[in-house]
Formats: C-alpha cells, sequence, structure tokens
C-alpha cells in the first residue's frame, strides 16, 4: 500500500465509515474529487509515481500536459474508489447488482456452470469492491485474498462487510498459506478473485509489460494450472458515471513442465492486463513501482 493511501486510511477511515457514506452521493463524490485534485496539484511523491507508471502506459512520447490531463483523471478514479469503498455498506443489493455494467459476463457463467471453477485476475483498475460484491450476489461467493490494511479496525471492517455479502476472505499474511484453500474451493466448482499485477512477495514471476521487465505474482496461473479451473482477466472501468467490468479469457499454458506453464500463463495475463489497461489508463490506480529498473536503479537503462 502506497504511503498516500497509509495516510488517507489512517487519518479517514473513521470518517469514511460513519460519515462519508451518510452524506448526499454528490456531494461526497465533489468531496473527494477535491482531495483528489489537491494531491494532484501539490504532485508529490505519490502522484510522480502514478505519472512514471503512465508514461510507459502511454509511451515515451506522451506530452507532458497530456500525462498530467491523464494523471489527474487517474487520482480522481483513484479516489472515487475510496469514497466507493466507505459507501458500498450502506448500497442495496439491487443497487450494487444494478449499477454496474457487465460485458462478455457469459465467459464468467459458462466457466462457474462447467464445474471446473473459475479464477479471475485482476489489475488494480476501477472498483474491484464493487464488482467483487456484484460477482457474489449475480453468480457465486467470491473467495479472495485480502492484504491487511492498516489500522487493524478498517480491515476489520471491510473484511466484516464483503463476508456479509457472502464473499470468503482470507488473510495473505497471519495465517495458514492461501494457495491450498483456494486450489481446495475451485475443486468445488467455486470462484476465486485475486489482483494480479503487483508482486507483493519475493517469489513474482519475470513478465513482459508494455515492454519492459516486470514482476507479477504466480497466484492465479498456478491456480488455473493446477486444477484446470478457467481463467479470465477482469478490465475494470468507469465510463459515464458505471463501474464496468469486462472479462476476457486468458489462455492457460498446457505443454511442458509446471513451471513453464506457469510462466507463460502469467505472461498471458499480463497481455491482457497490458490491453485493458491501455485502452483505459486512467482507470489503472498503480501508484507504486512495478517495473524491475524501477525496483532496481542498477537496472534502470541508460
Amino acid at each position: 500500500m502506497s504511503e498516500l493511501t497509509d495516510r488517507l486510511v489512517g487519518s479517514a477511515y473513521g470518517l469514511g465509515w460513519n460519515v462519508v457514506r451518510r452524506m448526499p452521493e454528490r456531494t461526497a463524490y465533489a468531496t473527494f474529487d477535491r482531495i483528489a485534485d489537491t494531491l494532484w496539484a501539490r504532485r508529490g511523491k505519490d502522484v510522480q509515481r502514478l505519472e512514471s507508471n503512465l508514461r510507459r502506459v502511454l509511451g515515451p512520447d506522451v506530452s507532458e500536459e497530456e500525462l498530467r490531463v491523464v494523471s489527474r483523471h487517474g487520482m480522481r478514479t483513484y479516489f472515487r474508489y475510496w469514497c466507493e469503498a466507505f459507501r458500498l455498506p450502506s448500497w442495496s443489493r439491487e443497487r450494487i447488482v444494478d449499477s454496474i455494467v457487465i460485458h462478455e459476463d457469459h465467459l464468467l457463467a459458462d466457466a462457474l456452470a462447467s464445474g471446473r471453477g473459475a479464477v479471475v485476475a485482476l489489475p488494480h483498475m476501477g472498483n474491484w469492491d464493487h464488482a467483487g460484491a456484484w460477482a457474489t450476489l449475480a453468480h457465486s461467493p467470491v473467495v479472495t485474498v485480502a492484504e491487511r490494511l492498516k489500522p487493524e479496525d478498517l480491515y476489520d471492517k471491510f473484511l466484516a462487510f464483503r463476508r456479509s455479502l457472502g464473499m470468503d476472505v482470507i488473510p495473505l499474511t497471519g495465517g495458514d498459506p492461501p494457495f491450498p484453500y483456494l486450489a481446495e474451493r475451485l475443486g468445488q466448482g467455486g470462484l476465486v478473485a485475486l489482483l494480479g499485477d503487483r508482486d507483493l512477495g519475493k517469489g513474482g514471476v519475470p513478465v513482459t509489460f508494455f515492454g519492459a521487465r516486470a514482476k507479477m505474482p504466480a497466484g492465479p496461473a498456478a491456480l488455473a494450472v493446477d486444477t484446470g479451473a478457467v481463467l479470465l482477466a477482469a478490465e475494470l472501468y468507469l465510463e459515464d458515471g458505471r463501474n464496468n467490468v469486462r472479462f476476457v479469457p486468458v489462455d492457460v499454458a498446457d505443454e511442458g513442465e509446471r513451471s513453464r506453464r506457469i510462466f507463460r500463463t502469467v505472461q498471458n495475463t499480463a497481455d491482457r492486463f497490458e490491453a485493458g489497461i491501455a485502452a483505459h489508463p486512467a482507470d489503472w490506480h498503480m501508484l507504486q513501482r512495478v517495473w524491475v529498473d524501477d525496483l532496481d536503479p542498477s537496472k534502470a537503462p541508460a
């Protein structure tokens, strides 16, 4: 989690849970837009990191003016996510289902109907909490892994809310390794959703991502390879004031030894992420380092 998010959550979680979700909707969105614009104008480290990442997406020839326009939209959609995260517990189940636009829903429905289970890999785009709540109510309880938030009270509140919708949320750290449990649920025909565009550990798989080397977690690919589950990627973005989700199939490599199959499948997933992010760059909320030469300055190109 970025320093910006730590500060936001640490100072405003009480306000978010107790006040923001009770504010008039227009006022709440306008307030978070102002926060986003203020931080964007200050151009602190997190905004600089967002712009550095977006420059990879938009290409080296992007003008400074265009980059700033996209990064401003990016900060607004990022803070819209937080506004909606605070307000989502007050939404009715009907609103959760009816207020999101789903594209290629049949891919998820068919995967679940097959009995093989479905793994959905998501980048840090759009509102993945809304997408997860929708999938739980419209299809099958989502099984996912949650990174522990700070402060702990906020983590507990988000956990309780997601579970109240029927989602099965297990912690990334502080308990048993999540992989065996996720594989078991897939074996029962379940639905597993995992964020997959940034490696949070030390076992990331190297991929080519927007023309440079990055590392992404092996989890979604390894689950699909080991269990035979259908692997989908999700493209999440805001359009005409509504959250959108588009499902796209990911080819699961079926030749060679297990490690080679996993590596190839992670690259296939990265390719799907790349296409979705390129189509909606302002909806990619990546305020952390992703590429190897950003993580290790010694590997930066001359």
